[in-house]
């Protein structure tokens, strides 16, 4: 089964969702992905519909953008 992932870019907004996603979703069920420490992923972030960080995709492909950390585009 396909693992949901979690896209952030570390501000405090994101680092709090992150322990909430983690506390609700066993972490071998989602990959958490830092887009401040990888950029390189933040097309892949663009390109499954994520517009704000922190984001949830999930295994069906939709996309739950969690509160509003930062715009996709600030992130880059």
């Amino acid at each position: 089964m396909k693992k949901a992932t979690f896209y952030h870019a570390g501000c405090p907004v994101c680092v709090s969702a992150e322990q909430d996603i983690l506390n609700l979703i066993p972490s071998e069920e989602v990959e958490v992905v830092h887009l401040g420490s990888n950029k390189a992923r933040i097309e892949e972030a663009k390109t499954a519909g994520v517009k704000s960080v922190p984001a949830l995709v999930l295994n069906n492909g939709n996309v739950l953008h969690i509160n509003f950390g930062a715009s996709i585009e600030n992130v880059k």
